[in-house]
């Protein structure tokens, strides 16, 4: 009887790792935050402007290189058998905005990731090498800095959504630390988006030991906390969260699923392994919304979106999602709405769809409405114009059919009528 058991055990054991064996991961995409930052900016009242600032606004932490360099590594023991032990410009392509913060965080990942050894070390007591990352000018970015500004139709359900009872609802309950930070900060406009920027820029300064103002209690903060994340859902969310998607995120997500597709046609001249984007909380927050896996909190710091493709011996190949924003577990697997968390990819592919414009430059299109009015007005005058010119000709045809006595005159109009029939 025991040795029935084992054997069965081992049968399914044997099974299993067959299974597990059959499926073979073959690309990976990585959509991160950059790491910890100075602010943007400061409030007029702060007491803390850009000098207090080692490196001025916006401008990447040690603590933030920390971050990424650690992420890195977890993505070299994540990924260790997949990629190369040493770097290989073949196997991973990077891609950031065009920011320091976002540049360096791409930089200290690298240095994680790929620790130089043996022909690969240039100075013994260095342990970095020099790996590119490419990016294009922040005018011309059109790929992972969201929300694009250049979309008018995006912009009318932005006004629109302010307009929602849900958004009106939480602008009268937090009225009062609205009102309060108009009061405190010297901004002459407060509003959900301003009041996002201002818990920023206390948030930066607590996590750097920075003292606050009098008037920052915790209950402040939390109440502020709550209005940043808050302004994420807006953005690409609380109203017509698919439409907005296909004007934002949307961007993001059609490629990621065309070099997805891409990569699941076996090809052995193909050496591409993985997908490196360096960007922003806003860039991981659309991307998250467009495939409707977004919690509705600002992404922190170092955040990282996970795709990664399978391919089974059998055939089949599947796309697993995966979000790390706490660095002290394992990265969360997220489904899909509508698939399984192993979802196969003409599933991923079908459902994503939605979410995807074929041609974004037309549906953020929106005639005006004085540009639809002076349609309306052109096709009137242009009617009234015609109606004008029929009942011009009609009496021009009534008077020459009148009788008239002059032989002379009534000979030409003979000849005329003969001529045209």
């Amino acid at each position: 009887m025991v040795s029935a058991a084992i054997l069965f055990l081992l049968t399914v054991g044997s099974v299993c790792g067959q299974a597990a064996a059959g499926k073979k991961l073959v690309y990976v995409t990585v959509l991160f935050r950059h790491g910890d930052r100075s602010p943007v900016k400061a409030y007029p009242t702060d007491p803390h402007q850009e000098s207090d600032w080692p490196q001025g606004f916006g401008q990447l932490s040690q603590e933030g290189m920390r971050q990424h360099f650690e992420l890195g590594q977890f993505l070299r023991n994540r990924y260790k058998g997949f990629l190369n032990e040493s770097y290989d410009r073949h196997e991973i392509s990077v891609r950031s905005t065009d920011y320091d913060r976002t540049l360096m965080s791409a930089e200290a990942n690298l240095a994680g990731l790929y620790p130089p050894s043996g022909q690969q070390v240039f100075k013994s007591n260095l342990r970095w090498q020099p790996i590119p990352v490419h990016t294009v000018p922040q005018s011309e970015e059109r790929l992972l800095s969201f929300p694009l500004a250049d979309c008018p139709r995006y912009k009318q359900l932005m006004n629109d959504t302010e307009h929602t009872e849900e958004f009106l609802n939480v602008t009268t309950t937090y009225q009062d630390i609205i009102q309060l930070v108009r009061t405190k900060t010297g901004l002459n406009k407060t509003n959900v988006e301003s009041v996002w920027s201002v818990y920023d820029t206390l948030f930066c300064e607590s996590r750097h030991n920075m003292s606050a103002p009098n008037w920052v209690t915790p209950g402040v903060m939390e109440k502020l906390r709550v209005l940043k994340d808050f302004g994420f859902q807006v953005l690409f969310g609380v109203y017509k969260q698919q439409e907005k998607s296909r004007l934002q995120g949307g961007i993001l997500l059609g490629e990621i699923v065309k070099n997805l597709s891409k990569m699941a046609v076996p090809d052995p001249t193909q050496r591409l392994k993985m997908m490196m984007l360096s960007a922003h909380d806003t860039t991981v927050a659309a991307l998250q919304a467009s495939l409707n896996v977004f919690n509705g909190r600002q992404p922190p710091y170092a955040s990282c979106q996970i795709f990664e493709l399978y391919r089974d011996d059998s055939g089949p190949v599947s796309v697993s999602m995966f979000y790390r924003n706490d660095s002290t577990v394992d990265p969360y697997p997220q489904q899909l709405p509508g698939c399984s968390v192993d979802c196969p990819l003409d599933d991923f592919v079908r459902i994503t769809k939605l979410s995807i414009s074929d041609d974004r430059d037309a549906e953020c299109q929106l005639p005006s409405e004085g540009r639809g009015k002076e349609v309306i007005i052109s096709l009137v005058v242009s009617g009234c114009l015609l109606l004008l010119l029929i009942i011009l000709l009609l009496g021009v045809i009534c008077w020459q059919k009148e009788p008239i006595t002059n032989l002379g005159y009534h000979h030409v109009i003979n000849q005329e009528v003969g001529e045209e029939s």
